[in-house]
C-alpha cells in the first residue's frame, strides 16, 4: 500500500543527497589553492554521504516507482538543485538557454511518467 509517506521520502531523500552531490563536484570551484588531490578527497568525504541517501532513496523508492522513474527524478532534482546552487553559491547567473534546456530536460521526464502511449 502506498501512502503520502512512501511516495514522499524517496523524493527527500534525493534532494538532499543531490545537495551533498553538487557541493562534492562544484563546491570546491570556489576554491583557488590548494593541491588537487586534497580536493579529490574531500570531495569523496563529501560523497560518501550522498551515497548515504541516494541508495536508501532508490531501494525506498522501487516500492513505489519504477526504477525509470526515479532515474527521470534524480535528473530533475538534479537540475533544480544545482540550478539554486550555482546562483546561491558560486555567482553565477542562470540565462534563457539555461532554462530552455533544463524544461527539456523536465519535458522528458514528463514523458517518462506518463507511462506507455
Amino acid at each position: 500500500m502506498t501512502t503520502l509517506w512512501t511516495a514522499t521520502l524517496p523524493i527527500l531523500m534525493l534532494i538532499a543527497s543531490n545537495v551533498f552531490m553538487t557541493f562534492a563536484w562544484y563546491g570546491h570551484l570556489k576554491i583557488d589553492r590548494g593541491p588537487l588531490w586534497v580536493i579529490v578527497l574531500a570531495s569523496w568525504g563529501i560523497a560518501f554521504f550522498e551515497y548515504w541517501l541516494a541508495v536508501p532513496a532508490n531501494r525506498i523508492g522501487r516500492a513505489v516507482y519504477e526504477p525509470a522513474e526515479l532515474k527521470a527524478m534524480q535528473e530533475v532534482i538534479t537540475l533544480v538543485v544545482f540550478a539554486v546552487f550555482s546562483v546561491a553559491y558560486l555567482g553565477e547567473k542562470l540565462t534563457l538557454n539555461h532554462a530552455a534546456g533544463f524544461v527539456l530536460i523536465a519535458a522528458g521526464a514528463w514523458f517518462v511518467f506518463r507511462g506507455p502511449f
